[in-house]
């Protein structure tokens, strides 16, 4: 990558009835990430967010949860981006993707929205789809109009096991997010198997 890391973006929906909803995948991430860097998240107005600092060596790199509910999840983005005039190419944004199964997460470079409401935000707010996302995938439900009702549920116990699973190489190799081998990583992220599934059951 040409520039490095300075703003981590998960996505999700303040309040403990979200908590651990499907949607929520990308706070999980970034409240994992923050808890291995013994990072402590404040709550920021002017940024309508949580927020953490990560300052290693050359590193400078902020942690995000948006508290504006998912569909304005783009405010957070867009005021942080403004104050600390980065562009958008030192954004990665973390976010459930439906279009993944349970135990799969992938690293992307740009793209389109797919229907996710919190990318299209951040899109429209920015004025640019060129951020990195980091994909967790929570599967699809089947048809579409059971979409919003299967994001905002929790899932299975052995799915939620799965989805935490698939992010753990994320976090372990998090240094990695901010070195110039983003391209490894995303490498090792895209040929991680997912688990077979058990036959026993």
């Amino acid at each position: 990558m040409a520039t490095p890391l300075k703003l981590i973006v998960g996505l999700g929906n303040p309040g403990p009835e979200y908590l651990m909803t499907r949607h929520n995948a990308g706070f999980w991430f970034v409240d994992a990430l923050a808890n291995k860097l013994s990072l402590n998240y404040s709550p920021d107005k002017k940024f309508q967010a949580e927020v953490c600092r990560y300052q290693s060596g050359s590193t400078d790199c902020w942690l995000c949860k948006p508290q504006t509910y998912m569909n304005d999840s783009g405010a957070a983005v867009q005021a942080l981006m403004s104050y600390y005039k980065l562009s958008i190419d030192q954004v990665m944004v973390v976010h459930d993707e439906i279009d993944l199964m349970p135990g799969t997460t992938r690293l992307k470079k740009n793209g389109g929205h797919g229907g996710h409401n919190g990318l299209r935000d951040i899109i429209q707010r920015t004025g640019s789809s060129e951020f990195l996302r980091l994909r967790i995938g929570v599967g699809h439900p089947g048809s579409k109009d059971k979409v919003v009702p299967y994001v905002l549920g929790r899932a299975s116990a052995d799915e939620e096991n799965q989805i935490i699973d698939s992010f753990s190489l994320a976090i372990e190799k998090s240094e990695q997010f901010f070195e110039d081998n983003l391209n490894k990583l995303m490498t090792d992220l895209n040929k991680k198997k997912k688990p077979e599934p058990d036959s026993s059951s």
